[in-house]
């Protein structure tokens, strides 16, 4: 019988479970694949199909739905932006979330900047107050901030003795914006504080010995490094706005509404009359902007949500 030498004994077991640890790394990365695979068809081919639904003519309903359309039936947008007002309802969305974020932004990236780089007495309970505003779903409070809005479009009315038929802040798109900015301002500021944590003081001690002000070292300096933290709360609050619901149901009763809601009548309006064309053209009206938007900020996205999680 052969002499097997020692060196072999030894080498061989390493080998075996280097090749079974590259096995199993390799089966959990191709399971990981085909879960993130299976994951993006769940969402592409339900937008894909809305889509390509906005351009059909309402008799292709009636065949096979997953049939490409026949060709590029446009009347459907016309019928969804003019003749059912998603352009009025597109017009306002608009307004208000640009509106919204422009107030948070201006309110919230001073208030992060303090809260993340000075010292003084009340900032730990700031700090609470607004840690435990994450956990406050603004949907659950809705009927008391109508109510509050309620209570002072009457006390107006009072002083200026104005007509009862008349809305000060009821009906207001303003007022609209002014309540998705201060219901924003827990998570934002939390997100923006924690990713200011972790940029470096020498560019503001730079800037200090420079002669900028406090206001100049955050206009010119902070905020330009803090632009991926920026962004990323830029994309997360114009998605909550856009998307927005209850709020503007209940706080805009008679006023033109904004798109979310006058997307639901339009629905109504639609399925009665069996125009499902013109009723996916509303439905990519809605959509359109908000993939756009994400294509354009996808890069900065990535990075305010990783490097934003990181504390000193």
């Amino acid at each position: 019988m052969e002499n097997i030498p020692e060196s072999n004994l030894n080498i061989n077991p390493v080998i075996t479970k280097k090749n079974k640890k590259k096995s199993t790394n390799k089966l959990m990365k191709a399971f990981i694949y085909l879960c993130l695979i299976l994951f993006a068809l769940s969402i592409l081919i339900p937008l894909g199909w809305s889509i390509l639904a906005a351009f059909k003519h309402k008799s292709e309903f009636y065949g096979n739905p997953w049939a490409l359309p026949e060709g590029l039936y446009l009347e459907n947008f016309k019928t969804a932006f003019i003749k059912s007002h998603m352009g009025e309802y597109f017009f306002n969305s608009l307004f208000v979330t640009a509106l919204a974020l422009v107030i948070l932004l201006v309110i919230s990236i001073p208030a992060a900047y303090v809260l993340s780089r000075f010292n003084f007495k009340s900032k730990k309970l700031l700090n609470t107050i607004f840690a435990a505003g994450l956990f406050i779903n603004v949907n659950y409070i809705v009927v008391p901030i109508f109510l509050l809005i309620l209570d002072a479009d009457k006390a107006i009315k009072q002083i200026f003795a104005l007509p009862l038929s008349m809305t000060v802040f009821l009906d207001n798109k303003i007022v609209l914006a002014l309540v998705y900015a201060s219901t924003a301002l827990p998570f934002t500021i939390y997100l923006l504080s924690n990713y200011l944590k972790t940029l470096p003081r020498a560019y503001e001690e730079a800037a200090m010995i420079d002669g900028c002000s406090y206001l100049q070292t955050l206009i010119k300096v902070i905020i330009p490094m803090a632009k991926p933290s920026i962004i990323t709360v830029i994309l997360f609050q114009f998605l909550a706005f856009w998307n927005e619901y209850i709020i503007a149901l209940t706080l805009l009763p008679n006023s033109s509404k904004t798109l979310p809601v006058g997307l639901l009548n339009l629905m109504q309006v639609q399925k009665t009359a069996t125009d499902y064309g013109a009723m996916y053209a509303g439905l990519a009206i809605v959509m359109i902007p908000t993939i756009i938007l994400y294509i354009l900020v996808q890069k900065q996205l990535t990075e305010g949500m990783t490097v934003g999680g990181i504390k000193e």
